[in-house]
């Protein structure tokens, strides 16, 4: 399974295509919209949330609420086109348009693509750069894994996400370990985080590194519930499903880290407080007492939870500009400001959890029969059954 993106932050809209699903999925907008729904809430957003109400619309591949096996293509109209059509226009204007109408932008921002864009394509304007490798790609990421959701969820396999640090703020997560309460609790959270005292004050310092003009990160993190043991593969580095999963979350705008179970903790620990014991039931098969691995030994599943964070640094466009150069006249100045949030990492977590749903969907449609629906249930529920046997 695959699927491309294309669109520009104000273009007039975000399109992926998704190639690869099973013929027969059920699936409906409203599969897709509550994920971007969730994706623009989220305490320290800025204005674009209020102008956009995202919504996608499947022009292709479904049928009477049906997947057909075919293409699905999806699209997500930028109601904030109607203020850029000129600036942002596919016809071409006259060399003599003024860079104002054009909204140049010459003055690379610290810690954007602007710079290594505009030096890798030619482009003197970077807003050629700035446009394309905004975060508003991911409003179509997550459409995409809104469908791989809807597939794992058909499957029986469950997803989740919250936030476990904002700005230093870090949540108290003690005994909140299943899906289900995860979840509930965190959409309860204007931050997406599982403790009420903790969102508090991931609150305060969210509104004051907005009275700062700055911005800050924190650390995400998704669970997956349902995975058989035995998905991914020991064969080969790029079959390894973990590795996967860690580019997958590396991709998303603004991701520094990621790691899984005790993550880099492990480098403080023995290995006896590092590797879950293996146990086994009639009821349940094969088990770990612990799961300090974070579901994973050897680039497969253990069939435990799987558990991985990733970490997003601070926004890099700030209202308190840092220093850079105009690449015209070389001279120092502040760097350019487009709109932009104070904090984006309840809305990164969205983002996460589309990422790391997309990767697990692709694995199991490429190790169980999948080009009907109901052939792929019945493989992944006869594997399930072979796994307890073992």
């Amino acid at each position: 399974m695959r699927y491309l993106t294309a669109g520009e932050s104000h273009g007039p809209q975000l399109t992926t295509i998704i190639e690869g699903l099973p013929a027969g999925l059920s699936l409906a907008s409203e599969d897709i919209n509550k994920h971007l729904a969730r994706r623009q809430k989220g305490y320290g957003r800025g204005r674009r949330m209020q102008i956009e109400k995202d919504q996608a619309q499947i022009l292709s591949g479904v049928r009477h609420g049906r997947t057909l096996g075919s293409p699905i293509a999806l699209v997500v109209e930028n109601k904030d086109w109607t203020h850029w059509t000129k600036i942002m226009g596919a016809e071409a204007l006259d060399d003599e348009a003024a860079d104002e109408v054009k909204r140049k932008v010459s003055r690379p921002r610290p810690g954007h693509a602007d710079l290594n864009g505009g030096i890798k394509y030619g482009h003197r304007d970077m807003r050629n750069v700035l446009e394309r490798s905004s975060a508003r790609e991911t409003t179509v990421r997550v459409a995409a894994g809104g469908v791989a959701q809807k597939l794992l969820s058909d499957l029986g396999i469950t997803i989740t996400c919250h936030v476990k640090e904002i700005g230093g703020v870090v949540a108290n997560t003690d005994g909140i370990t299943t899906v289900e309460e995860i979840k509930s609790r965190s959409e309860q959270s204007e931050v997406r985080c599982v403790d009420a005292e903790g969102s508090e004050k991931m609150k305060e310092a969210i509104d004051q590194a907005k009275k700062n003009g700055d911005s800050i990160g924190g650390v995400v993190e998704v669970v997956v519930e349902g995975m058989p043991a035995g998905v991914g593969s020991y064969v080969h580095y790029d079959r390894k499903l973990d590795a996967k999963i860690a580019g997958a979350i590396m991709s998303i705008n603004a991701f520094k880290g990621v790691e899984f179970g005790l993550g880099f903790e492990m480098a403080k620990r023995y290995g006896s407080q590092v590797h879950d014991e293996i146990a086994w039931s009639e009821e349940n098969g094969y088990t770990r007492k612990t799961n300090r691995l974070g579901g994973f030994e050897g680039g497969m599943t253990t069939g435990m939870p799987i558990v991985v964070r990733g970490v997003m640094k601070p926004i890099p466009t700030l209202y308190k500009p840092l220093e850079s150069v105009d690449i015209e006249t070389k001279e120092p100045f502040t760097a350019s400001i487009e709109r932009s949030d104070s904090c984006a990492v309840p809305a990164a977590a969205v983002v996460a959890e589309a990422a790391v749903a997309w990767e697990i969907a692709t694995a199991v449609l490429d190790q169980f029969e999948s080009d009907r629906m109901d052939h792929l249930q019945e493989s992944i529920n006869h594997y399930r059954a072979y796994t307890k046997e073992f």
